[in-house]
């Protein structure tokens, strides 16, 4: 057995390494899971008037309402939804109290990209969003043909001579007949660590199992 501590050392480190790992994606799981329920009940909390001045940070999520009437064009943003398909979101200025916001009203299909938008005083009731959708891979944006690849809050703003402020609709009244809403969610926020955990934790059993056959090989060796 003494000939065997260097090779035991070796393997109750990496076997620590293992379940130290292991130990650490199920406390990040737990963390995930509080940080989704989180903005889970921010989503669907009972909604507030537009902050003055909202902070993308600690206003990220939050459900607000407001009062007022679209004006002007839209920008139309690509997207493709799992239950829809591929279509537009349609982003607009909203006048509310003396203010110009965005609004993403919602989803349009290819087909009625060029349908009438409603016009007119509206409640739209949604929630606060800064997006980060753009990356190096982004291609971009179609100006001419009023094609857009993401939700740019500072370039919308611009466009569109609007507050850098989005609100994300959840709804609005009166409906409109061609946009539908696409209320944020948390479908998209992955929580993937019960696999990791599984991973570290399988990899640690099997190192067990590896470490006790290759004893019992030198042991079985060693009285020939």
């Amino acid at each position: 057995m003494k000939h065997n501590w260097p090779f035991l050392v070796l393997s109750a480190l990496v076997l620590a390494l293992l379940v130290s790992l292991g130990n650490w994606q199920l406390a990040r799981k737990a963390e995930k899971a509080a940080y989704i329920a989180a903005i889970q009940a921010r989503l669907k909390a009972a909604p507030v008037a537009v902050p003055a001045a909202p902070d993308p940070v600690a206003d990220q999520f939050l459900a607000v309402q407001a009062t007022g009437r679209f004006t002007g064009g839209d920008i139309r943003v690509l997207v493709s939804t799992r239950d829809y398909g591929a279509g537009y979101r349609i982003v607009q200025a909203f006048e509310t109290g003396g203010r110009r916001l965005l609004v993403d009203r919602g989803y349009i299909r290819v087909a009625d990209k060029d349908a009438p938008r409603p016009a007119g005083d509206a409640t739209v009731e949604g929630n606060l969003h800064w997006p980060e959708e753009r990356d190096s891979y982004t291609p971009e944006n179609d100006l001419a043909g009023n094609t857009w690849y993401a939700r740019d809050v500072a370039a919308l703003a611009e466009a569109l001579n609007t507050e850098e402020v989005l609100v994300v609709a959840r709804s609005e009244a009166p409906k409109s007949a061609h946009i539908l809403p696409l209320p944020l969610d948390t479908s998209t926020i992955p929580n993937r660590h019960l696999e990791y955990i599984i991973t570290w934790y399988g990899l640690a059993a099997v190192w067990v199992l590896m470490t006790v056959y290759f004893l019992k090989r030198r042991s079985a060796k060693a009285k020939q």
